[in-house]
């Protein structure tokens, strides 16, 4: 069986379907999606139905609740949030009332068996859409804040844009890293494919090129609130 996992779009319909288009070449059996569909890109309303316009199980991420609700103090760093609420406000207003429904709607974990593999996914730990947890926390740290909440053999997230994997005490642990805004320096689309087969996992994390420059003028032709922010992200690879 070949799942397909991917997370943290936010807004980048470009990067998108070049994922995508890459998934069907691969003779995906299910696609699973980590969160985080809309915000802070140019193109959220396209985002949000090229997701629904495929078969695809769908989770909840903090962005997407931030849609729903707005960012609250407390939530990101003083120093930002005056700009990302108005980034808020832009991407609901770009949004149908059915769509923001949609987002609200949906549930914040998933677990399933494949081939006898057990996997437990969420968007940022299985208690919490917020909390952060980094590549280099220690075994302990992170099985901790990944593991406990219920028994699996692979585990697997998004929310730091940041892709890695571990395997602690035969627990793997993914962080997919992210198709529309990676944090990571790599400024390229990441997606990640499990292959599991006769009870063997085999994962392996997809990077894909996609049109930067056209996704940086999309921020200006759509009079987005924090172009220059933005564009320096998508450029960079890095927050």
């Amino acid at each position: 069986m070949r799942i397909a996992f991917l997370s943290d779009i936010h807004g980048n319909a470009e990067a998108l379907e070049k994922v995508i288009e890459d998934i069907k070449t691969k003779q995906v059996d299910r696609i699973v999606l980590l969160g985080d569909i809309a915000y802070r890109g140019p193109e959220p309303a396209k985002s949000i139905d090229l997701i629904r316009s495929l078969t695809t199980d769908v989770i909840k991420g903090n962005a997407d609740q931030w849609v729903v609700r707005g960012v609250r103090e407390g939530e990101v760093p003083n120093q930002a949030i005056d700009v990302m609420q108005k980034e808020q406000q832009w991407t609901k207003n770009q949004l149908t009332e059915d769509q923001v429904a949609y987002l609200e709607e949906l549930p914040s974990e998933l677990s399933f068996e494949a081939d006898g593999i057990k996997i437990h996914a969420f968007h940022a730990t299985p208690d919490s859409l917020f909390d952060v947890v980094l590549p280099n926390v220690s075994d302990n740290d992170l099985l901790g804040k990944l593991t406990q909440k219920q028994e699996a053999d692979l585990y697997l997230y998004g929310h730091i844009h940041k892709a890695y994997q571990r395997t602690i005490e035969g627990k793997t642990i993914v962080n997919l890293g992210s198709v529309g805004l990676p944090f990571d320096g790599i400024a390229k689309a990441s997606y990640v494919l499990v292959d599991i087969t006769e009870g063997q996992i085999q994962t392996s994390h997809v990077r894909l090129s996609y049109d930067i420059e056209k996704v940086c003028q999309q921020y200006v032709d759509v009079d987005y609130p924090n172009i220059e922010k933005m564009q320096n992200i998508i450029r960079s690879g890095r927050n």
